[in-house]
């Protein structure tokens, strides 16, 4: 096998890897607040809303040190151990403790930070300029595909359930367990990429010696660096556009804590839907992944031919969730995100359908890939020269925002959540506006100049 087809093979094994750590990880998240209403216990006093905000809290904070980590023991390894992290906090949920819990979410943080850089680490080192694009696409459509396989096992392990017994709990959770450990291996099977000359039998050991030693430079200078990157993003952190663009970040982690895990929770609490309640969480997963998938390869394609640049986009991912929420306003009942594990009685302003219900899911999923797409598109623009430090803002702000929804779901009714995303939606979609304004500006000033 040629260096080309090692690569592209190791790109291949990173997406499955994520994959199946990911299937297991994110329906986890997608069902750990009702499974813990179920729990009967008096030694359990957890809440999933503040698990996942700490998790979230604590990956901020820890894009401090997550260079430094894989900079020491490289990318594989740091994937993992962050791996066996991952799997020990499904794990915890056989038979948890409130202590192991919160133990769990805040070691689960850190590790995410860990895993994330190790992957964009890895994913740079196997591809080139003419590969990275290609190997992007592949690794992406393979993580989105996790939103299938767990949900899909869900739907079908709790169809007919009412009440989500001890049995029911740690079958689920094993069976995640192993699903996430098999991820993790996976990452062993990760090859070093070849040197992209061949060079002759006499000079291979003079080449792997200098290999070495530019190793052990790049670790020193990684690791030198991580001040420098946490400085530069303070610096960029205050500039107009990052400001700018920092309330459409923020309003993306508000809606991702939504849909990844109160959503599903308010589906489940619904007792209009029948036997079908807690099934239909697993369903609504799928619907969410169905429309990421969509929106990810649609506009993430329009971006090559922007030639409408990226605001009709993000309009339409406005439109497209304000519509979304207002279905669930009128579909789920006020109290479903904090109702207790027998579900709300509650009426909603129309008879709940399970149909409606289902559409929302792919509508929060289609909209959520308009804004990321396209914020993704405009960070890269405008900070090409510090891309690194650029997106470690962006997973800083969306994270905090994330963990803060979090915690707050604990508290607030449905449709306080839903209008604190309207609002936060509806200004970060005009900020959005006005940077892409300045990004079209400054364009033309560019090519003025070039005249």
């Amino acid at each position: 096998m040629g260096p080309e087809g090692k690569t592209l093979l190791n790109i291949i094994i990173l997406g499955f890897g994520f994959m199946f750590m990911f299937t297991a990880f994110q329906t986890c998240g997608n069902i750990e607040q009702t499974v813990i209403k179920s729990f009967n216990s008096t030694e359990f006093h957890g809440s999933g809303y503040t698990s996942m905000a700490i998790i979230y809290g604590v990956f901020s904070a820890s894009n401090l040190i997550a260079p430094s980590v894989v900079a020491v023991i490289g990318p594989q390894l740091s994937m993992f151990f962050s791996g066996l992290v991952y799997s020990g906090y499904i794990a915890m949920f056989i038979h948890p403790y409130t202590w192991s819990f919160y133990t769990a979410s805040v070691v689960v943080g850190i590790a995410a930070a860990i895993l994330w850089t190790a992957q964009g680490n890895l994913l740079t080192i196997n591809s080139t300029d003419a590969t990275i694009g290609r190997n992007s696409g592949i690794f992406w459509a393979l993580l989105q595909f996790s939103l299938f396989f767990g949900n899909m096992y869900i739907y079908f392990a709790w169809h007919g359930h009412v009440h989500i017994s001890d049995e029911d709990r740690q079958t689920v959770f094993i069976s995640l367990t192993v699903i996430s450990l098999v991820g993790s291996f996976l990452f062993f099977l990760i090859q070093k990429p070849d040197p992209e000359a061949t060079p002759s039998e006499a000079s291979e050991s003079l080449l792997q010696t200098e290999s070495t030693e530019r190793a052990s430079i790049v670790v020193a200078q990684l690791t030198d660096m991580c001040p420098l990157l946490t400085e530069k993003a303070l610096q960029l952190s205050v500039t107009k556009e990052m400001l700018l663009l920092s309330i459409s970040i923020a309003y993306t982690g508000l809606e991702l804590t939504f849909y990844s895990g109160v959503y599903g929770t308010c589906i489940g609490a619904m007792t209009q839907f029948g036997e079908d309640a807690k099934s239909l969480i697993g369903l609504s997963g799928i619907f969410i992944g169905l429309g990421e998938i969509l929106g990810g390869g649609v506009f993430g394609m329009l971006n090559k031919c922007n030639r409408f640049g990226r605001n009709p986009v993000v309009l339409l991912g406005l439109i497209t969730h304000f519509v979304a929420f207002y279905l669930i306003f009128l579909n789920i009942a006020s109290d479903a995100p904090i109702a207790p594990e027998e579900g709300t009685h509650l009426q909603a302003y129309i008879t709940p359908s399970v149909e409606v219900a289902l559409l929302c899911s792919f509508l929060l999923g289609l909209g959520d890939s308009c804004f990321n797409t396209q914020l993704l598109s405009i960070v890269g623009f405008m900070f090409r020269e510090d891309s690194a430090p650029a997106f470690a803002v962006f997973k800083f702000v969306q994270s905090i925002t994330a963990a803060l929804a979090f915690f707050y779901s604990n508290y607030l009714l449905l449709h306080w959540q839903l209008l604190i995303m309207v609002v936060v939606g509806f200004l970060g979609t005009l900020s959005f506006l006005v940077a892409e304004w300045v990004v079209v500006s400054s364009r033309r000033d560019t090519d003025y100049d070039s005249i």
